[in-house]
């Protein structure tokens, strides 16, 4: 067997590859990815990841540049400001009358009606000085003041008139005697009450009821103020009918020479023992507070 010459080479055979014509075709092959591809991909990955990721073979965490704001993406929209809620009315309530005419039981009453936690305390005893108590209502406050009804302190009622926005005026029902003042005035009958107390005569305490309320409407400080007489104590069998109380005693009043201007005013019967009537009172009092608002101004709170 002959060898070839030492000058003649053998030809080396190489293997042709297939051209790639297209992205597609070169994906084909494991591990083959193109420049588009990478770059679809890489957006992709960006989509997904949120705002900051981690792009391989790109240095340290870089924001993709298709989010212009990381706040855009993470941050919680603004909380709305929340306003103040609007001030609220308060009026001032006094509660005058004669000791023992029932007014601290009225007000142990009152917060009772409008307080879910209060337990009204029904074994009083006389005030000396005064008994202050604010009541909530949906719309308005009313503050009340009790000031004592002894001979003593009711100098110190005029101090109240220019700050109050109403009066009450509580009459002791049983302790009128047949609440006719004219026939006190004319003497029909005998023995005036002039401050003798329960039984301290035929007419009780007519007499120095008519004369405090008059003073009461006498005062230029309390002109124009809404005045309620409560005819309390209707609960009692010897009450006086809130019917002869009113044309007897409170209208005559009202009408004599001192009766004062005309203002708004009311006769209402109640209990301050059981409560009855007390609604009705607190309700005709917001009405007219609110109705003479111009005259008297409320607090605000």
């Amino acid at each position: 067997m002959t060898r070839p010459p030492a000058s003649v080479t053998p030809p080396r055979v190489t293997k042709s590859l297939p051209a790639t014509s297209s992205p597609r075709a070169a994906r084909s092959r494991p591990g083959a990815r193109t420049t588009s591809a990478r770059r679809f991909q890489h957006h992709r990955v960006h989509r997904r990841a949120g705002t900051f990721v981690a792009c391989p073979n790109k240095g340290p965490i870089q924001p993709h540049p298709c989010i212009t704001s990381s706040k855009a993406s993470t941050s919680t929209p603004p909380a709305k400001k929340v306003r103040p809620p609007p001030p609220i009315a308060e009026y001032s309530i006094l509660l005058l009358g004669l000791d023992n005419a029932g007014k601290t039981t009225l007000l142990e009453q009152i917060r009772a009606i409008h307080s879910s936690t209060h337990h009204p305390n029904l074994k009083t005893v006389p005030t000396v000085g005064q008994n202050v108590a604010t009541v909530s209502l949906p719309d308005l406050y009313l503050k009340i003041w009790d000031v004592g009804g002894q001979h003593a302190l009711r100098g110190l009622w005029q101090s109240y008139y220019s700050s109050c926005h109403a009066i009450v005026f509580v009459i002791d029902s049983s302790d009128v005697g047949d609440a006719d003042i004219a026939a006190l005035a004319s003497g029909a009958l005998s023995g005036s009450g002039g401050g003798g107390g329960a039984g301290g005569g035929a007419q009780g305490r007519l007499e120095e009821c008519r004369m405090v309320l008059e003073d009461v409407l006498q005062n230029e400080d309390a002109e124009g103020v809404p005045l309620l007489v409560l005819a309390n104590k209707q609960d009692r069998e010897d009450c006086v009918e809130v019917v002869r109380i009113k044309e007897g005693l409170v209208r005559k009043v009202f009408e004599g020479e001192k009766g004062g201007s005309v203002r708004d005013s009311r006769v209402l019967p109640c209990s301050a023992l059981t409560g009855t009537g007390v609604q009705e009172a607190v309700e005709w009092l917001c009405s007219r507070v609110k109705w003479n608002k111009e005259s008297r101004p409320p607090a605000m709170r």
